[in-house]
């Protein structure tokens, strides 16, 4: 059985646009893959989260990875912190990574740009973690937007030098897991881009009912059609893309029916996009609400997570020490 790895920065909730872009498909494919699915605690130290912040962060993603539907019992979830083979990976193929290519990383200088002030070492190594997040559990396949395919490159050059160094082979070459049709852009409530945290554009799986409400209704829209059948401009159209996904077909036909004769009322169109986001994700927010509380369910998942992680990440260890020439007397 081929294996997959996915981790998420614990930086916040997950959103509509976590959850249609990818986790409804984890769900899926858990069951015919080897799947390992862990939050990344180590690379959010990038951006120096407050203490409290982290560790809350990373309660909620575990609450919210189960409550989306990812079983531990048949997948590895698991706290990046809680492997500590990972760092001892990371470390070697540090020794085998230049620093000219990470230089030319394009969400490094991204990053420089973004965060002047703090252009830390761990942002310029951040693909070598990423690589050893991955190839520790040999894994085949990485599902990763567009942003992050440079980063599962640089995982498969980093195999592909360590093997070849040492004349082993050792590590598979990752590739980049593509959902096809399966895989859903979810838009922003700004009026353009993709939903996302950093953007605050976002509707997360965690929200009150009424907090959906004022974000769907302050959505960016525009005056209207003013000729049937016309084209809609991108942030009208953006509504359409999360009615389509949480609405019935004949709701959607209906207000299409109304754009198309220029009736549309935009307000209508809010007030039943809100109602029916809320209608999809009050039993995931349930769920989310119902794992928070019960901690105990929780270290014990994370329990059960470290120690499947660790058996794998342990396993690959021994041999990349074995053939790179550490071994005990």
């Amino acid at each position: 059985m081929e294996t997959v790895l996915s981790g998420i920065r614990p930086t916040g909730n997950l959103h509509l646009g976590n959850y249609f872009g990818a986790l409804r498909n984890f769900v899926k494919m858990q069951h015919d893959y080897n799947c390992f699915f862990f939050i990344a605690d180590w690379h959010s130290l990038t951006t120096h989260p407050n203490p409290e912040n982290l560790h809350g962060n990373i309660k909620t993603v575990l609450a919210e990875y189960l409550a989306a539907g990812i079983d531990p019992d048949i997948s590895t979830i698991y706290i990046q912190s809680d492997i500590p083979e990972i760092p001892e990976l990371y470390l070697l193929l540090s020794m085998n990574a230049y620093v000219g290519e990470l230089e030319r990383t394009t969400t490094f200088k991204d990053k420089v740009r973004k965060q002047p002030d703090n252009v830390n070492a761990g942002l310029l190594t951040y693909p070598v973690l990423q690589a050893a997040d991955i190839i520790i559990h040999k894994a085949h396949h990485v599902p990763v937007g567009k942003d992050q395919e440079q980063h599962v490159e640089m995982a498969r050059k980093f195999a592909r030098r360590f093997n070849n160094m040492y004349k082993a082979e050792i590590f598979p070459e990752p590739k980049p897991f593509n959902f096809g049709n399966d895989l859903i852009k979810i838009p922003g409530l700004d009026g353009s881009g993709k939903m996302g945290k950093s953007e605050g554009n976002a509707i997360n799986l965690a929200d009150e009912p009424e907090a959906i409400r004022k974000k769907v209704m302050r959505a960016v829209t525009d005056a209207g059609p003013t000729e049937k059948n016309s084209k809609k401009p991108e942030a009208v159209e953006n509504l359409y893309a999360l009615l389509k996904v949480v609405s019935t077909p004949d709701t959607v036909s209906y207000f299409e029916d109304k754009y198309n004769s220029c009736e549309v009322r935009y307000g209508d169109l809010k007030k039943q996009l809100a109602e029916d986001i809320i209608k999809y994700t009050s039993p995931i927010r349930e769920k989310i609400l119902e794992y928070t509380a019960d901690n105990n369910f929780l270290g014990k998942v994370a329990r059960q997570g470290a120690e499947k992680a660790r058996a794998s990440a342990s396993k690959t260890l021994k041999e990349v020490r074995e053939v790179i020439g550490f071994r005990s007397f």
